[in-house]
């Protein structure tokens, strides 16, 4: 067998909850055993194998995180139809009262001192028109909401709460007073120089409203992280059914828009082909933050990423992790600064890698802060691989997340129909079991 197919019969196995068989064996004619001499000792049993020395699940996506808060970003003044979605990279402070002046919370009339009032004549006051007249004891004047609050009103006397005589000269309120009532005062909000949200704070709809409230044309924001995706393969086609040894490339399409979801502006999404010089020079060439591959991360006879790296004098910050599928992805920091992610090319493998290692730089380097962890209980027996983490596509059922069937390393058919991912530990889940859910990026916001 290939290397490759190991990988793939030791994944097909753990999906059924097998240990990989043992090399084959000497053994007694008409036995199935081996025979005296050759039964292992202590010290020749095997040691567990060479590619579950990766680093663990959880190592790689901390080590990924914090290589994306290491990159030195400098902040950027972005218009507000242009700041959503992006981090503030300084704290938002009110530039102006809010609100800036006393208004009118209700239509109705502005009233000063006590009822019954005589009613001015008049259109009455409007929301946007400058400071209205004074208003004199004992009168009332129309009033609309958001209007600017007349000198020496006392209170708003909703519509609905009054009447006047049939003359239309006097306002009687229906209900009882209060001094105050239905004015937002000047500054009820905020006053001038108060810090609204903290630096790090998400642009939302809801922050691009408090900024326009607040005075801002621009906000002060990091920009996306720019990352640019190589597909490798001569075996892709970009189009049409599948022939003659060749298959449709699902990867292309599908990595440029989950980058977005995470946040990033994809440069753009490039075919390289099983090509080592061409594959060297975009990566060497590339003007991204982090450049994606996907396949070409393992060890056989057209996989270059790993001599490429070599080449260009990258370090290798995670070199294949303990989790299935897509334990051959890998993380490397390019000598002028610079990431690299290499994702695996088998399709749910390549998005194992998207939300092991490209989610938390991703994160890193906008300056995002890491999702917080959280666990549901699974309601069915999950297998487990014998040595390494798994992650499983999950739906959520009220109080419990249900695993989703398809989900072997090439299949994508489970993970559409998914709203999370189970962090599955090595050995199984049992049925209740809780498990850390990673969530889909579309299952929480997606600015974008």
């Amino acid at each position: 067998m290939t290397g490759q197919q190991d990988r793939d019969l030791d994944e097909a196995l753990a999906l059924v909850g097998r240990e990989p068989p043992a090399a084959p064996r000497h053994s007694v004619p008409g036995t199935n055993r081996a025979t005296p001499s050759e039964q292992p000792t202590e010290a020749e049993k095997p040691e567990k194998p060479e590619k579950h020395r990766a680093a663990s699940w959880a190592a790689a996506r901390a080590r990924a995180a914090g290589a994306g808060r290491a990159v030195p970003v400098s902040g950027r003044r972005a218009p507000l139809d242009q700041a959503l979605g992006l981090i503030l990279a300084g704290p938002l402070t009110a530039l102006t009262d809010l609100p800036s002046f006393d208004t009118s919370a209700m239509d109705g009339w502005a009233v000063s001192g006590p009822g019954p009032w005589r009613i001015n004549e008049g259109a009455g006051i409007l929301a946007g028109h400058a400071e209205p007249e004074r208003l004199a004891d004992g009168a009332a004047v129309r009033i609309a909401t958001g209007a600017r609050i007349p000198r020496d009103a006392t209170a708003v006397v909703r519509t609905e709460h009054s009447r006047t005589d049939d003359r239309a000269e006097q306002l009687y309120a229906q209900r009882n007073v209060v001094t105050g009532q239905d004015i937002r005062p000047r500054g009820q909000e905020c006053r001038t120089g108060d810090q609204l949200l903290p630096t790090g704070g998400l642009v939302t709809p809801a922050v691009l409203g408090l900024a326009a409230a607040a005075g801002y044309d621009e906000l002060p924001v990091l920009p996306r992280p720019r990352v640019e995706v190589l597909v490798l393969g001569d075996e892709l086609l970009a189009s049409g059914l599948p022939h003659d040894g060749l298959i449709r490339d699902a990867l292309g399409p599908m990595i440029g828009p989950w980058l977005r979801t995470l946040g990033a502006e994809v440069l753009t999404t490039r075919h390289l082909g099983d090509d080592a010089d061409a594959l060297r020079q975009a990566v060497a060439g590339s003007g991204a933050d982090l450049v994606i591959t996907t396949g070409g991360t393992a060890a056989g006879p057209v996989d270059h990423v790993h001599p490429i790296l070599h080449k260009l004098g990258a370090e290798l910050l995670v070199d294949s992790v303990a989790v299935r599928p897509g334990h051959p992805m890998l993380l490397a920091r390019l000598a002028d600064g610079r990431h690299l992610v290499g994702l695996p090319g088998n399709p749910l493998a390549a998005v194992s890698g998207l939300l092991t290692l490209a989610d938390p730089l991703l994160r890193g380097l906008a300056g995002r802060a890491v999702r917080e962890a959280y666990a549901m209980p699974v309601s069915e027996e999950v297998h487990g691989h014998p040595y390494d983490t798994r992650l499983v596509p999950v739906v959520h059922r009220t109080d419990e997340v249900v695993p989703l069937h398809f989900h072997g390393p090439a299949m994508l058919r489970g993970i559409a129909a998914a709203d999370g991912l189970a962090v599955v530990p090595s050995g199984g889940a049992r049925a209740g079991q809780p498990l850390e859910i990673l969530d889909l990026p579309w299952a929480e916001e997606c600015f974008t």
